[in-house]
């Protein structure tokens, strides 16, 4: 049986207050409409319709390849929407979900179920529903003696009897697909907002002696359409915890979660320890037996195992094993460092390569470099790699010493085992072995400073 999918995405979201489309305003560093496909992906939907209507372009332009569409020009409704999908599915056997593009809770977990309810019980819809303590503004689910559900009642419409019902639709469906469409066929816009309802197509399967099902979600948080700011951080923090409950299942500390925020995409390893206010985003990979944190971003960086990161930023860059990088470190695009380095206090390291075993240990600057394995660089050192029209290589090989305060103007070159004094402003290749020193001879006069000082004084005086 062939799965396909329907993704609600038309809506403008006035309530957003936004320049953005509301399908693309981002939960845990994914747009919510991304959310949405990534769990219809992992069920293997072999058709993807997403609805597009207001911010189209950008919709497409974020999914891409992964989804077909079909445009809503005029916003009539759920239903009406679903109808726009017509002449992609109407003539295809199988099931169909339709899941709205701004519920980004609502998990692979529950849409299986829903696609193995309706197969087992030849039901011609399932419903997902979710049980809350507070179900006001939601519409109700009505069931039979048997458990199936006879209608859908809003809040507008319910009895007194009717409204203290707990259980609500989430709006996530899974239709038979030629029944699907057969009775979107005979909905009307017969009502005060004169849409078209795709709850309609309950009650109109029902009086054709059709069975619904009802599947209640473990996770009343599935229930969640994002339509306001304030729904939008409410949908931040369950998947947040959602993300940082699964890595501990999985094995990994986190000290604070209340003041841990992790994105949808990052992986981490067992024994791995996350401390307080830590930021780990994008497609970040983090190993074993690291400790990440207090007070650290780490963005679309790779992290292996047994590494420290801590009060320090890294943007796209590759971390060895065993190193240790911060406190108040920056590692940006293109930063690679091997294994066991030492990436000190108030150092920043940009599109340069760190060999294993090398020290860059404080107050340093070092971009556009290849370093090789065993080098010291010491305080205050500096890769001039810039000089106002482009960007130079410096070299420095294995087992080479850069003393403070060094200054290395690309393009250069250090040599294996080279030996840069101090103080130095090295503008020439040094060859292996060789020491280079490049600063002034210094100039020492006794008893000048006394003399210098009173004739500051005298010259402050005359103002």
């Amino acid at each position: 049986m062939q799965i396909f999918s329907v993704v609600l995405a038309a809506g403008q979201g006035k309530r957003m207050k936004s320049k953005l489309y509301k399908v693309l305003h981002p939960v845990c560093g994914k747009p919510m409409v991304g959310h949405v496909a990534d769990a219809l992906d992992r069920i293997d939907c072999a058709r993807k319709v997403v609805i597009v209507g207001h911010g189209a372009e950008a919709v497409r332009n974020y999914l891409g390849d992964r989804a077909e569409y079909a445009l809503q020009e005029q916003q009539l409704g759920t239903g009406h929407a679903v109808l726009q999908a017509a002449d992609l599915l109407a003539q295809e056997d199988g099931v169909t979900l339709i899941v709205c593009g701004d519920t980004p809770l609502v998990t692979e977990e529950s849409l299986r179920r829903m696609v193995e309810l309706q197969k087992d019980q030849g039901a011609a819809a399932v419903v997902l529903t979710a049980e809350l303590d507070n179900p006001h503004g939601y519409g109700r689910i009505i069931r039979d003696a048997d458990g199936k559900v006879t209608g859908i009642v809003e809040q507008k419409d319910c009895t007194e009897d009717q409204a203290r019902v707990k259980e609500i639709n989430t709006g996530t469906y899974c239709f038979d697909n030629r029944k699907l469409f057969a009775a979107l066929g005979q909905v009307t816009n017969e009502n005060a907002q004169n849409e078209y309802y795709l709850t309609d197509v309950i009650g109109i399967l029902r009086g054709q002696g059709e069975a619904v099902l009802p599947y209640c979600s473990p996770d009343p948080a599935e229930s969640i359409g994002v339509n306001d700011r304030v729904a939008l951080a409410e949908a931040e923090r369950l998947m947040r915890e959602r993300i940082q409950r699964q890595h501990m299942l999985n094995g990994v500390t986190i000290v604070d979660p209340q003041n841990t925020y992790i994105e949808a995409d990052v992986t981490i390893g067992a024994d791995t320890t996350i401390l307080p206010g830590t930021v780990l985003k994008g497609r970040t990979r983090i190993g074993e037996d690291c400790v990440i944190g207090p007070y650290t971003e780490l963005a679309d960086t790779e992290v292996a195992n047994g590494v420290t990161v801590k009060q320090s930023v890294t943007q796209e860059a590759v971390i060895g094993a065993e190193t240790s990088v911060g406190p108040y470190a920056y590692l940006r695009p293109g930063a690679k460092l091997g294994e066991q380095v030492k990436i000190g206090d108030f150092v920043e390291i940009k599109n340069a390569t760190i060999g294993d075993g090398s020290k860059v240990s404080h107050l340093s600057y070092v971009g556009d470099a290849r370093i090789g394995r065993n080098v010291n660089v010491g305080c205050g050192a500096i890769t001039v790699n810039y000089d106002g029209f482009s960007k130079h290589l410096t070299e420095v090989e294995d087992d080479a010493f850069v003393g403070s305060n060094v200054n290395l103007i690309a393009p250069v070159k250090i040599g294996k085992g080279g030996y840069v004094v101090a103080g130095s402003t090295i503008t020439h290749d040094v060859e292996s072995d060789a020491l280079a020193i490049a600063r002034e001879r210094q100039v020492t006069k006794p008893g000048y400073a006394s003399r210098l000082k009173n004739r500051l004084q005298e010259k402050k005086n005359r103002k």
